[in-house]
């Protein structure tokens, strides 16, 4: 099973760690597009820093994130679970997890990235800012920026296992699952029941979309659950206590669509 994260906005800082050795990262495929948004990050931020400020959409009280990426290639690193940060790595708590399903996680979990492309939570990375949703002054928008490249290299992470897509919109422009590896792919949506004047009524979770999807993560690693495709994670979602819905598509190259109904918001 490969599960498809979403970074986090904020992130821990840099670790004491070696600098950044790019031809360690998992993924090599997508050494080249790495090198040229590293590049340009680097050069934009060192160069001109309200320029910088402006392409990254940063607020004036973020402006010393600029500095980080300034110093990128010289940073301590440390591993990219230790990086990201926010609710869906609190609630997922690598951290915590017991030895075998930490092993699992470094085999599992691919964390998408507007600089990395994507990287494994054991990948050593210093900490950065720069959201998929950016569009850098010579390459363009790093959503199309990454199409290319992932279009071969998340496959190929993939093999022909099970998909779990957790990501948020801005990083699912990066990838699209196509084909045979589509039918082996579902996608989650979290919504919040509530019983109001005797009717339920559902809505879609935002904030506490991602304490779900975290906590959901960390169910499955601890379960040691091994769906090989989208009927037998609704079945292991089901069995850890989860109120999964979920139809099977109407043709067979397409995601499954699962939704998790929650009545209790934590």
């Amino acid at each position: 099973m490969l599960v498809l994260l979403p970074p986090s906005e904020g992130k821990a800082a840099s670790g004491r760690g070696a600098p950044l050795k790019p031809e360690s990262l998992s993924l090599p495929g997508l050494a080249g597009a790495r090198a040229a948004v590293l590049d340009e990050l680097v050069e934009l931020c060192a160069a001109d820093e309200e320029k910088a400020r402006q392409v990254l959409g940063l607020s004036e009280g973020l402006r010393g994130e600029i500095a980080k990426n300034v110093e990128l290639r010289t940073a301590g690193t440390r591993p990219a679970g230790e990086i990201y940060t926010g609710v869906l790595y609190d609630a997922l708590g690598l951290a915590t997890l017991q030895p075998d399903a930490r092993r699992r996680a470094r085999r599992s979990l691919l964390v998408f990235s507007g600089l990395w492309g994507a990287v494994r939570v054991g990948d050593r990375i210093p900490s950065y800012r720069c959201s998929m949703g950016v569009k850098l002054p010579g390459l363009g928008a790093l959503g199309a920026h990454w199409r290319e490249p992932m279009a071969s290299a998340v496959p190929e992470a993939a093999g022909d296992g099970l998909v779990l897509d957790l990501r948020s919109s801005a990083y699912a422009a990066a990838w699209k699952p196509k084909g045979e590896v589509a039918g082996r792919t579902a996608t989650v949506r979290v919504l919040h029941s509530q019983i109001v004047d005797g009717v339920e009524k559902r809505s879609v979770v935002s904030h506490f979309n991602k304490a779900t999807k975290g906590r959901l993560v960390r169910d499955l690693l601890t379960a040691g659950a091994k769906p090989t495709g989208p009927g037998e994670l609704v079945e292991a979602l089901r069995d850890l206590g989860y109120v999964v819905e979920a139809q099977a598509p109407g043709r067979p190259q397409k995601a499954w669509e699962l939704d998790v109904v929650v009545n209790q918001i934590h």
